[in-house]
């Protein structure tokens, strides 16, 4: 459990860095509250489930599949005992246009200690000796899609023995395995992650060091922060000057970027609760008003965000087109308020790369 969790950053902002190990499949069920990529959501409230359309992309309107998931509670709130953020990503390549969240979504759900689902004290490290399937129906009783593991309604109209969140996730699914499984009833439905998921891994946590010649470039990001929205501000003034100072600074940003994951070129994630994310480059940076608050009236604050690195574990290259980006940062809630059981909308922002950089 140690390894999964990702606390509220200190006063120093430290940086957690999040890595990929193999692990054991009850380990990343949601009773063990894991932080993991790929494979079907291990969700954390048992009701009240992302929908079918908040699911969908805004681009091709096709269901999201789910990316990742990040157990990140925070102590000082008895409501954020248990808290995860889920990350959902189209799988469509076309539908990642330059510097467009569109096809991204991402989650906040938290529950307090004592709550409806869990036991009061933390699970065992053993592993248990029966294993529940609860891949295809949760505790409280909703129907999860046998394709996705997500929210799902619809039953196949022949044998009812599995459910889907969308047609096309049924199609995907029979041709896969299901037109063998249905025309077969006694056998038993296979529980096996499709190809059509991402693989899975576990997100393991550890703490950033850097050394120390690069102290101060850590204690200059913040700076950095405020001199990239002075040159995007001034853009208005001169545009030639500008595009000429443009240059300068992207150059100088992205080579940050790579001087300081060089460090730990593994690293898929990077975890600094109200710290600065590392950005790829000095174009598409948000300002303050760029990211909406929360329909609580709070601020959202940067949390964490996946690197580019991730990629490379995702197997999602193709001969003409992949999904992509440089880095996707993930705001949240500044007070991460009390919505229930409810899994609650935040805020990304994807940044790519400029056209001659590469990691």
């Amino acid at each position: 459990m140690a390894a999964n969790t990702v606390n509220e950053s200190k006063t120093n902002r430290e940086v957690l860095l999040g890595f990929l190990e193999e692990a054991e499949p009850w380990q990343l069920l949601s009773n063990q509250f894991p932080s993991k990529v790929g494979g079907r959501p291990a969700w954390l409230s048992q009701v009240d489930l992302p929908t079918v359309s908040e699911l969908q992309c805004d681009k091709c309107k096709l269901p999201t599949v789910f990316l990742l998931q990040v157990y990140a509670p925070i102590t000082e709130y008895d409501r954020c005992f248990h808290r995860t953020l889920f990350v959902f990503c189209c799988k469509t390549p076309a539908c990642y246009t330059r510097n467009d969240n569109k096809c991204f979504k991402v989650f906040r759900c938290q529950l307090p200690r004592k709550n409806d689902f869990y036991p009061f004290d933390p699970p065992p490290d053993e592993k248990p000796e029966q294993l529940v399937n609860k891949h295809q129906v949760l505790d409280s009783g909703l129907k999860l899609c046998r394709l996705c593991g997500c929210l799902g309604q619809k039953a196949c109209s022949r044998c009812h023995s599995v459910t889907y969140c969308c047609k096309e996730h049924q199609t995907i699914d029979w041709k896969q395995r299901h037109k063998k499984e249905c025309s077969n009833e006694s056998s038993q439905c296979s529980e096996e992650l499709s190809s059509f998921l991402f693989p899975e891994w576990e997100l393991v946590t550890e703490a950033e060091e850097l050394p120390a010649k690069d102290e101060e470039l850590h204690e200059a990001h913040s700076l950095d922060q405020e001199s990239m929205a002075c040159l995007n501000n001034g853009l208005e003034d001169s545009e030639l000057e500008s595009m000429a100072l443009h240059e300068t600074q992207d150059s100088k940003v992205f080579q940050k970027f790579k001087k300081r994951i060089a460090n730990e070129p593994q690293q898929v994630l990077r975890y600094c609760k109200v710290g600065s994310p590392l950005w790829v480059s000095a174009e598409h940076v948000p300002r303050e008003e760029d990211v909406p608050e929360c329909p609580c009236g709070a601020k959202r604050l940067f949390e964490f965000q996946i690197m580019p690195q991730l990629l490379n574990h995702l197997k999602v290259d193709t001969m003409d087109a992949s999904i992509d980006w440089g880095t996707v940062a993930i705001y949240t809630c500044a007070d991460s308020c009390d919505q229930g059981t409810k899994y609650s909308a935040e805020f990304i922002w994807k940044q790519d790369f400029s056209g001659d950089q590469a990691v």
